[in-house]
C-alpha cells in the first residue's frame, strides 16, 4: 500500500488531468442559417480535428426560427444569422455576447428558374458549389426573366419566396420588390417557404415558376435551376456570428467563432461561393 503522501500526489495528478480535460472537451450546439448547411458541414470536421474532444452539433434552419428557439431557452452556444436584423434582435434580447459579435460572410440574392437537369450533367457540369458553380449559374441562358419587372408576366404565376417574417432571404426579397414598387403585385403570387433551401427546392421540382434564393444555394444544383439575374439589394447580405451569453461552454464557443475566421475555414466558405464582408 502506498504511503498517504503518495496517494495524495496521485489524487492531485488525477484531479489536474480531469481539470485539463474539462477545459478542452465540450459539446457545442451551433444554430446557423440553412444557407450555410453545406459549408458548415465541411468546416465542423476541421474544427473538431483541431480541437480534440470537442463535438459540434449543427442546428440549421431559418434565422428567425432559430432566434425563436433561443428566445424560448433552447441550449445554444453559437449563432450564425443570414442577416444583421435577426442578430440585432438576438443582441437586443441579451441572448448573444455583443462584444464578440463579428461579420463572417457575404452573399448575393438571385432569381432562379427551373433548369434542364439533364443538360448540365450531359455536358459534364459539376454539382459542387463554389465560385465556379456560381459563375456558371449566373451565366444563365437566353430565356427567362431579366429583371424584377419581368416577374409580373403571365409565365410567373408561382414565385417561391422565403417567408419575410422568419427568413432573411424573404426580407431582402420584399425590400427589393418594394423598392421597385412591385411587392403588392408579386406577393399574391408568392409560394411561401420556411427556409431559403425550401424555396430553392420548389423551383427545382417545378412547383414554382421562379424563386428568390442566394447565389450559393443556386450553385448547389445548377442542372435543376438556372440563375436568371442578380437582384439588387439596398444593403449588403451579411452573416454575423456571435457566441451565446448563456453558453454552457463559453471558452469552446469563443474558440469555434475564432476558427471560422481562420484561413482553413475561410477557404471552405470561399469554395462554397461565399465572400468576405
Amino acid at each position: 500500500m502506498p504511503p498517504p503522501s503518495s496517494g495524495l500526489r496521485l489524487l492531485a495528478v488525477v484531479s489536474a488531468w480531469l481539470a485539463a480535460c474539462s477545459t478542452h472537451a465540450a459539446e457545442l450546439t451551433v444554430s446557423a442559417a440553412s444557407s450555410l448547411t453545406n459549408a458548415l458541414r465541411d468546416v465542423v470536421p476541421l474544427f473538431e480535428a483541431a480541437h480534440a474532444g470537442t463535438r459540434v452539433n449543427l442546428n440549421l434552419g431559418a434565422s428567425g426560427a432559430l432566434l425563436a428557439q433561443m428566445t424560448r431557452g433552447a441550449p445554444v452556444d453559437v449563432f450564425v444569422s443570414a442577416d444583421a436584423e435577426t442578430m440585432d434582435q438576438a443582441q437586443a434580447r441579451g441572448l448573444v455576447r455583443a462584444a464578440q459579435r463579428r461579420e463572417l460572410l457575404a452573399n448575393t440574392l438571385v432569381v432562379v428558374v427551373p433548369g434542364a437537369s439533364g443538360a448540365s450533367r450531359a455536358s459534364g457540369a459539376s454539382d459542387r458549389p463554389g465560385p465556379a458553380g456560381v459563375a456558371m449559374a449566373l451565366a444563365g441562358g437566353p430565356s427567362g426573366p431579366r429583371t424584377l419587372a419581368d416577374l409580373v408576366g403571365p409565365g410567373y404565376a408561382r414565385i417561391a419566396i422565403g417567408l419575410p417574417a422568419s427568413v432573411p432571404a424573404g426580407r431582402y426579397t420584399q425590400a427589393a420588390l418594394e423598392a421597385a414598387q412591385l411587392w403588392s403585385v408579386i406577393k399574391v403570387r408568392m409560394v411561401g417557404a420556411h427556409t431559403v433551401r425550401q424555396a430553392l427546392d420548389y423551383v427545382a421540382r417545378g412547383e414554382a415558376d421562379a424563386g428568390f434564393v442566394y447565389a450559393t444555394d443556386a450553385a448547389l444544383i445548377p442542372g435543376k435551376v438556372r440563375v436568371a439575374f442578380t437582384v439588387p439589394t439596398g444593403k449588403p447580405i451579411l452573416y454575423p456570428v456571435a457566441p451565446l451569453a448563456a453558453s454552457s461552454s463559453p471558452q469552446a464557443a469563443a474558440r469555434f467563432v475564432e476558427f471560422l475566421f481562420t484561413p482553413a475555414a475561410q477557404a471552405v466558405f470561399a469554395r462554397h461561393g461565399f465572400s468576405r464582408p
